[in-house]
């Protein structure tokens, strides 16, 4: 179950697809004049910009909320099952120390009865997981949508026809000029409107 945890961090990985999302102008009118060379570069450098979505996660409150929300619950459920795991080992122990003083019949209806909370714990385990991999899943598209709307609405705003993503995991940006990482700025207004999500 520790292992389920440390995908949380692989949220980064579906987040850089959201930023990386082309926001579109709506704006689609179209321009007949033929702009000088200098100025048409200038444009087409003000439409693209990148976010680095290490920095993001690592700054973005709801990100943060969501991560501690899930560990504790993950850490929750890991004590849930040592302590199960603990008194049926102790069950054990006693079966194994009084054996020799029972009968077969009651040798083979402990055992039984210890193999069938063995598949309990087993199963207890299992459905633990799931539930926590299931609302990670949810938690992991909440983020998704929250950081897809605000961008949608930001390049629009900015008149951007694409915002990129940076990591240094996975890189799908090999150079880009300092002035077009918009990552401070995205960081302000996400954590500004999930202050106001709280209220």
């Amino acid at each position: 179950m520790t292992k389920f945890i440390s995908k949380i961090t692989q949220a980064g990985a579906g987040l850089a697809m959201v930023v990386a999302l082309a926001a579109c102008n709506n704006n689609q009118e179209a321009k007949t004049a033929v702009k000088p060379k200098a100025t048409a570069n200038a444009d087409v450098k003000n439409e693209f910009v990148y976010v680095n979505s290490d920095s993001l996660l690592a700054k973005y409150e709801y990100f943060k909320d969501m991560n501690a929300k899930l560990e504790a619950k993950s850490k929750r459920a890991e004590a849930d099952l040592k302590d199960k795991g603990t008194a049926f080992q102790r069950e054990v122990a006693a079966y194994q120390q009084g054996a020799n003083t029972m009968s077969a019949d009651q040798r083979q209806k402990t055992e039984e009865r210890l193999a069938r909370k063995q598949q309990e714990l087993q199963g207890f385990q299992q459905n633990a997981g799931a539930a926590l991999q299931n609302e990670q899943a949810a938690e992991s598209e909440k983020l998704y949508d929250k950081v897809a709307d605000y961008l949608k609405g930001y390049a629009k705003k900015k008149g951007y026809k694409m915002v990129l993503t940076y990591t240094k995991t996975n890189p799908t940006i090999l150079f880009a000029d300092e002035s077009l990482d918009v990552t401070a700025e995205v960081i302000q207004g996400l954590n500004e409107a999930y202050k106001k999500d709280k209220k």
